[in-house]
């Protein structure tokens, strides 16, 4: 069996690992660690072989420094939405460490008021230090799943009506998945429906989809720029490949974080990618 050790080396001597000035920097930064996190297996040739992935981790950002006086200052350069699934490590597939990412999840990454809230706070409160925030749904993601069998079968709503916290995660995907299914239906038409994986294609269309809505919406909440200060990103964590995936306009194979869309011409223009992208196709045959 191929054996991966990833290990977190503190060094009290070493020098400050570099902080990315910008959010392009910081993107490029979080895509080069997960395309290293991704090769991990790949670079184990033999079946019995052994790799091993060293993150550089800052002693003084935990107080491990003997003598450090005060506590450790808190500077993460991407601030991170999240779903709650254990399968989906956040630091570990970005190759990060400790005090690089503030992140926040929760069932579905779905972006409520406490949410946007720690979001401002990352941003407004940490001395300027966050310049990208990032929105990561994963591949059969259960909150999404949920949401698409409720809308395939709506009977099932009934078991949630006295379960509010629930029902309030899934109202709000479930809007996504309506305008994922009728762009699935515009694209390959309403026989698409009766396909033998569509329920499949309709929740890795809504995975995606959904964080590309966050991150828009938090572009609209948070305030982030032009000029490259602060941007708001997406993508989906692949949990049978371990790359993230984000198609957009003009790449069928989305690869890496994507910006999000701008305005209802970027989403309209999102929708067709994502539906005609490689990863969608191949679901619907």
């Amino acid at each position: 069996m191929k054996t991966v050790d990833v290990i977190y080396r503190y060094q009290a001597d070493a020098p400050a690992r570099h902080r990315p000035s910008d959010s392009d920097e910081a993107r490029l930064r979080l895509d080069e660690g997960n395309r290293t996190f991704a090769a991990l297996l790949d670079q184990v040739k033999d079946e019995h072989g052994r790799t091993e992935r060293v993150v550089p981790v800052d002693a003084r950002d935990l107080g491990l420094i003997s003598g450090q006086i005060g506590t450790p200052t808190q500077h993460p350069f991407a601030a991170v939405l999240g779903c709650s699934d254990a399968r989906v490590p956040i630091e570990l597939i970005f190759n990060e460490g400790p005090n690089d990412l503030f992140v926040v999840r929760v069932a579905g990454n779905v972006l409520g008021t406490d949410v946007l809230g720690s979001l401002k706070f990352a941003v407004e409160h940490l001395n300027g230090s966050v310049k990208l925030i990032v929105v990561l749904g994963h591949s059969g993601c259960g909150a999404v799943t949920s949401a698409v069998d409720v809308f395939l079968d709506p009977g099932d709503y009934l078991s949630l009506a006295t379960k509010h916290s629930l029902r309030n995660i899934l109202d709000r995907l479930l809007v996504v998945i309506q305008t994922c299914a009728r762009k699935l239906a515009t694209a390959f038409g309403p026989e698409v429906a009766h396909r033998p994986r569509y329920r499949e294609a309709l929740i890795e269309a809504s995975i995606v989809t959904n964080a590309a809505l966050a991150a828009y919406s938090i572009q609209q909440g948070v305030g982030t720029n032009e000029a490259g200060e602060l941007q708001a990103v997406y993508g989906v964590y692949l949990l049978e490949t371990r790359e993230v995936w984000a198609p957009h306009a003009g790449d069928t194979k989305g690869v890496g974080l994507a910006a999000a869309p701008h305005d209802l011409a970027g989403f309209v223009d999102l929708g067709g990618a994502i539906v005609r992208s490689e990863r969608i196709a191949r679901l619907l045959g």
